[in-house]
């Protein structure tokens, strides 16, 4: 990388100027003493002399003697793969210098503080991985032990171990998915497609396909009212789909029996529309709402996987709501229950849409 140099007189000058005075003021005081006042221009002469002759001295020795020093360290720095130190020019300025210096410093100090958290953060995700993982492969491997020490001649025994086992498998590639698709959204390639939709008739659609899972928990899935009439909104059906799903699951999971999950849609600003997941379960304490959307990471921590699930649902929730440019919110009360509510985008050439009661959308 060609460097370019930025030269500083400011040393020198400042330098052969004070020497001037100086040596100016001793031969003014010779002559003074020895009233040799005639001399005055002699004194005038030599302070002009003496000025030119020690600047340019002085910047002699200072470019050869520090600013080859000076770029030694610019050199030196430059090893350092991504540093924007050298990306101007060299200056021999002293207090410039510093100042480089003092901010290349504090951006290294920076960057070794987000990599030590991004190394924390990487050696936590794969012992939940590990975790997460090890499970169903030692499920599966001993269901597939215990068939080859000879179980598998006994014909129901092999049936219901096979059926077991391949619970197992099916929990691993539900695990992989969830980790590939969070993977394709945090790189951005994940392509969203964009299409109009009613959310009032896809929230629908996930309440029929959650029934049954809903009335084994004994928990009724509904709307806060009626609406009758459409909301449009311009996003990835699948996907909020997805969303949907995964928030209405989780209120499933954490929900008590006799409880309710609560979905209701409301106008926020002129072009948007919040969508509110409502329930009245567990609840959780405020220590765990600023971790809830990383992977793995679980309320319980007591290791219970008897509600099942990848661990991965929260996470997903929140990349592809910001994948969308929205937001997600979520409000907890202990002993309460949990609300989740995110945004999405209205499409602006539909007809209005209403909601009965005392709200309308449009």
């Amino acid at each position: 990388m060609a460097i370019r140099l930025k030269k500083s007189y400011k040393f020198a000058f400042r330098s052969s100027l004070l020497i001037t005075l100086v040596s100016t003021l001793i031969l003014f005081s010779f002559i003074w003493v020895f009233d040799l006042l005639e001399y005055w221009s002699f004194i005038i002469l030599y302070s002009v002399i003496t000025f030119l002759v020690c600047m340019a001295i002085l910047q002699i020795r200072v470019q050869k003697f520090i600013y080859k020093r000076i770029k030694k360290i610019y050199d030196d720095v430059t090893l350092l793969e991504g540093s924007n130190l050298t990306a101007g020019p060299i200056t021999t300025d002293m207090r410039t210098l510093t100042e480089e210096i003092e901010k290349f410093a504090r951006d290294k100090k920076i960057e070794i503080d987000t990599l030590k958290i991004r190394e924390a953060y990487r050696r936590d995700f794969l012992g939940n991985v590990s975790h997460e993982l090890k499970t169903p492969l030692f499920t599966v491997q001993g269901y597939i032990l215990t068939l080859l020490d000879g179980a598998i001649e006994d014909k129901n025994v092999r049936k219901k171990y096979l059926q077991r086992a391949n619970k197992g498998v099916e929990r691993l590639i539900y695990i992989v998915k969830d980790l590939d698709l969070i993977t394709k959204l945090e790189i951005g390639d994940l392509n969203l497609d964009y299409t109009v939709f009613d959310i009032i008739d896809l929230i629908q659609s996930v309440f029929d396909l959650l029934e049954i899972k809903a009335s084994k928990k004994g928990i009724a899935l509904t709307f806060d009212m009626e609406y009758n009439k459409p909301v449009w909104v311009h996003a990835d059906q699948e996907k909020i789909r997805q969303v949907l799903t995964n928030l209405i699951v989780n209120s499933l999971k954490y929900g008590h029996k006799g409880g309710t999950t609560e979905v209701s849609v409301e106008n926020l600003i002129k072009n948007k529309v919040i969508i509110r997941v409502t329930d009245n379960g567990e609840g959780m304490s405020k220590e765990h709402i600023p971790r809830i959307f990383e992977r793995f990471y679980r309320v319980d921590r007591s290791g219970s996987r008897k509600e099942g699930g990848s661990g991965l649902g929260l996470s997903i929730v929140k990349h592809i709501i910001e994948a969308h440019g929205e937001k997600i919110y979520v409000e907890s009360v202990p002993g309460v229950g949990s609300e989740f509510s995110f945004t999405l985008e209205k499409e602006k050439n539909r007809a209005p849409a209403g909601k009965a009661g005392s709200k309308e959308l449009s």
